[in-house]
């Protein structure tokens, strides 16, 4: 049996832009760059487009996808909107916020895991807001990998995990966020909750709202229909056995790959990475899922990595080497 070709990468031409439009809107998948990590594209209302993501990531039906849009203006075709949706809309979009809202019947069952809700945003990257904008249909996109492994970050990493299972990838350059999307269920308005943390707080969601967000659940095994995706108990998960601390020791253990924060005092050892020279928290996050993956490369027992300490972005950071710690 022959092996399927590698993807090609492309450069976002115009020329090559309407190209990948057309694929989309003819059924195929695009591997696509966003401000929070690479995604995998199908039209979002045609059911049979989208049934070849999951096919592709190896994902499970169970999982459902984030609807991407090009405005605020199109929300109403895909989801009921209430006027806390809107308010969010108009103050985070484009960026990285999804919003999970009552959906239309417009959206194929198959993306939001068979539930009555989608969940929705506008991107902030311009070559994917360019790219949704000559397709002219809502572009579902979950990460751009083999099911449960460390999101893309670069064009690079999504040939390295899909490039025998699709055929284009547009290069947008690395992420410049490098966590998935803040995820709110605003399915009542009267109670919002954070779903899944990023790089929008939940005091900045509070704030906008003007009252009380409920947190983040903790996660548990399940196999039924998720909610929003990323809510799974193991997820963004390396090969190489990954252990979790307040705070680093020494590397002392050569077989073992460890990961600070921020960079450590002393020589450079072949066994010690860091996710930021300074330890700043955007840094950290920008790096985070390249870093897991550079050194899930290296053959290491175990990777301990040093969890974020504080509010805001560092509860985004940890939520997701939590998740890739989970066995």
């Amino acid at each position: 049996m022959a092996t399927a070709p590698l993807a090609r990468i492309h450069r976002g031409t115009p020329r090559t832009l309407a190209r990948l439009a057309g694929r989309l809107r003819a059924g195929e998948l695009v591997a696509v760059p966003t401000e929070t990590v690479y995604g995998l594209a199908a039209n979002a209302l045609d059911a049979r487009a989208c049934r070849k993501i999951f096919r592709a990531k190896g994902r499970p039906l169970h999982d459902p996808l984030i609807v991407h849009l090009p405005s605020v203006a199109q929300l109403s075709l895909v989801a009921e909107p209430s006027s806390a949706a809107l308010k969010l809309a108009r103050h985070f979009w484009p960026g990285p916020l999804t919003l999970v809202l009552p959906k239309k019947a417009v959206v194929p069952a198959i993306v939001s895991a068979g539930r009555p809700s989608v969940a929705v945003r506008v991107p902030a990257h311009p070559l994917f807001r360019r790219l949704l904008r000559l397709a002219g249909v809502p572009l579902a996109a979950p990460s751009a990998n083999p099911f449960g492994y460390v999101s893309p970050t670069t064009a690079g990493h999504v040939r390295d995990g899909l490039g025998r299972k699709i055929r284009d990838i547009l290069d947008g350059g690395p992420s410049g966020i490098g966590l998935e999307s803040t995820i709110v269920d605003l399915r009542d308005a009267r109670r919002p909750r954070i779903l899944r943390p990023g790089a929008i707080t939940r005091e900045e969601v509070a704030r906008v709202l003007g009252c009380a967000v409920g947190a983040a659940p903790v996660a548990k095994p399940s196999a039924g229909a998720q909610l929003a995706p990323g809510l799974l108990a193991r997820h963004y998960s390396p090969r190489t056995r990954v252990k979790l601390a307040l705070r680093l020791g020494t590397a002392d253990n050569p077989r073992h790959a460890y990961i600070y924060l921020r960079r450590p005092p002393g020589p450079r050892r072949d066994n010690v990475f860091w996710l930021d020279p300074r330890g700043r928290l955007r840094g950290a996050a920008r790096r985070l899922f390249a870093t897991l993956r550079a050194v899930d490369q290296q053959g290491f027992a175990a990777m301990h990595v040093e969890l974020a300490a504080g509010d805001g972005l560092a509860v985004a950071i940890n939520d997701r080497l939590r998740r890739a710690a989970a066995r």
